[in-house]
């Protein structure tokens, strides 16, 4: 996966290499610096992510985001028509997030881990917030989804069986996950303006379990303490 990140990136770069070097030439007059063209650092790493990230959804937000950004530069689309279908598109996306999520199963892409549907704790805030404790109940997994809103779960006072997933989503929102020392966290994050922090949790060999962590940020973050 990183030798194909790598050599997409490479052509990337060639290619911009190559209309510089003809304008320099006066071969070409082609103008890198057109209405919008800072929404190609939207555009091209949602798009390589397509093809190198296994998750797939935040990059084709981004890339609906930076192309519909590219046609109000160009004055094909307004900002009012853009924030109009921005919100709808994004719902339609996690809708079909979930929809395949229930047709095929959930697939976890650092690590796999067989539980009980019904022991797994569904988070979702949107415009609003929630806040979910475990307060010496079993933990088995969460699937954790902010849309311009927040989630905080509170796992300091959990227990642990064996190792779990967090599956986070956040969409111009945000979660605070606080977990116990006697646990390890391994994240896995694939973000656009927007990313997991842990900001305080220390990993340790001697602890016993591991939580796997998953998150999708689009203009949002998952903070973990």
């Amino acid at each position: 996966m990183k030798r194909i990140n790598s050599i997409l990136w490479g052509i990337a770069l060639l290619g911009v290499s190559c209309v510089l070097v003809l304008n320099a030439l006066q071969i070409t007059s082609i103008d890198i610096f057109f209405d919008g063209w800072w929404t190609l650092f939207i555009i091209v790493p949602s798009f390589i992510g397509l093809f190198t990230s296994h998750e797939k959804i935040s990059n084709i937000i981004g890339l609906l985001i930076g192309v519909f950004l590219l046609l109000v530069c160009q004055n094909v689309l307004d900002f009012d028509m853009l924030w109009k279908l921005t919100v709808p598109i994004i719902i339609a996306v996690i809708g079909i997030k979930m929809i395949f999520k229930g047709v095929i199963g959930n697939r976890e892409y650092v690590k796999r881990i067989e539980a009980n549907s019904d022991d797994i704790k569904t988070g979702f805030a949107a415009f609003s917030g929630q806040d979910i404790n475990f307060n010496n109940e079993v933990f088995h997994g969460a699937e954790l989804t902010a849309v311009f809103g927040g989630v905080k779960l509170d796992l300091r006072n959990a227990v642990f069986e064996g190792d779990t997933v967090i599956n986070a989503c956040c969409i111009f929102g945000g979660a605070d996950i606080f977990v116990p020392d006697n646990v390890n966290v391994k994240i896995n994050s694939n973000s656009i303006f927007g990313g997991v922090d842990n900001k305080k949790h220390q990993n340790s060999k001697d602890n016993l379990h591991t939580i796997y962590l998953n998150g999708t940020c689009i203009f949002g973050g998952v903070d973990v303490k």
